[in-house]
Order: C-alpha cells, then sequence, then structure tokens
C-alpha cells in the first residue's frame, strides 16, 4: 500500500470511528430520555429504573452489590430501594444462607407494564435487526458487549479516583 492510499485508509477509519462514537452518543441520550419517560409514566426516578434494570439482570443481590454495580452511595441505595418496594418492583429478603445479610430481588408481578412502556423501541429493535444477517448480528453484539464493558471499567476508573 502507498503512503496515500495509508493515509487515506487511516483518514477514512478515523471517520468511521468518530461515527461510531457519535451513535453512541445519540444512542445515550435518547434511551435516557425514553428511561425519563418509562419513569414518569411508573412514578419512578431514572436512577430507580437503573436498579430495576440491574436487579433483574443480576439478582437478586445484596444492597452492597447493587450500590456498587449502580455507582451509588449506600445511604442513596436506600431511599431508590424504599421507592422500588412502595411501588411493588423489588422487596428486601432475608438472605435464606445468611440471617443477617438482605438480598434484594425484582418482583415479577409488573414486568408486563414495564415491558409495554418499552414495547415500541423493542418493536423498532427487532425490525432494524431484520435487515441484517445472523452473523452481522452476533458482531453488532460483540461490540455493544465490548463497549458496555469498557463503559463500566471507565465509570469503575472514575469511581476510585
Amino acid at each position: 500500500m502507498t503512503s496515500k492510499a495509508s493515509s487515506t485508509a487511516a483518514r477514512g477509519r478515523r471517520r468511521a470511528t468518530a461515527e461510531v462514537k457519535s451513535g453512541l452518543r445519540e444512542l445515550s441520550v435518547h434511551l435516557t430520555l425514553l428511561n425519563r419517560q418509562v419513569g414518569g409514566r411508573l412514578g419512578l426516578k431514572e436512577v430507580d429504573l437503573d436498579c430495576l434494570d440491574l436487579i433483574n439482570a443480576h439478582g437478586p443481590l445484596t444492597p452492597t452489590a447493587l450500590a456498587r454495580q449502580a455507582g451509588l452511595h449506600r445511604a442513596t441505595l436506600t431511599g431508590v430501594l424504599d421507592r422500588l418496594e412502595r411501588a411493588g418492583w423489588a422487596s428486601r429478603d432475608r438472605d435464606p444462607d445468611d440471617r443477617r445479610a438482605v438480598q434484594v430481588r425484582a418482583l415479577r408481578d409488573r414486568n408486563a407494564e414495564l415491558l409495554g412502556l418499552f414495547a415500541g423501541m423493542n418493536t423498532s429493535v427487532d425490525e432494524i435487526c431484520g435487515d441484517y444477517e445472523n452473523a452481522e448480528l452476533e458482531r453488532f453484539a460483540d461490540f455493544l458487549h465490548r463497549t458496555a464493558e469498557a463503559g463500566r471499567k471507565a465509570a469503575d476508573d472514575l469511581a476510585d479516583k
């Protein structure tokens, strides 16, 4: 490859990478706005929804583990859990293996309500995915998982400073 072709390829790569980063920022903004709308409909704060999502994905969790994953102070998490319990989304139960420990678990009774509020986005994503081959979707999924992990690590690094 010539020096000029190499330089052109490098510029193209930088431009494409910048477009990916721009797309991720735009996606982040719009998902935040969607979560704000969903939270408003449910009477929950955005942080409550974030914690509920973590509990659904990784629970049951101890309050300490949830606070760590959510990047929240334990006192702040207490307020979040109080709101989630009052609204019927989560419960704090004694750990069956350690009576002194508490586990936070999601209550699934209202999941249909939550899924209904996200139905428009889920339908749109299904339609978008229909435009791609399985191998492409697998690459997108890998990219998104690796990018999410990079975001988690960056947040952890900032929290440690």
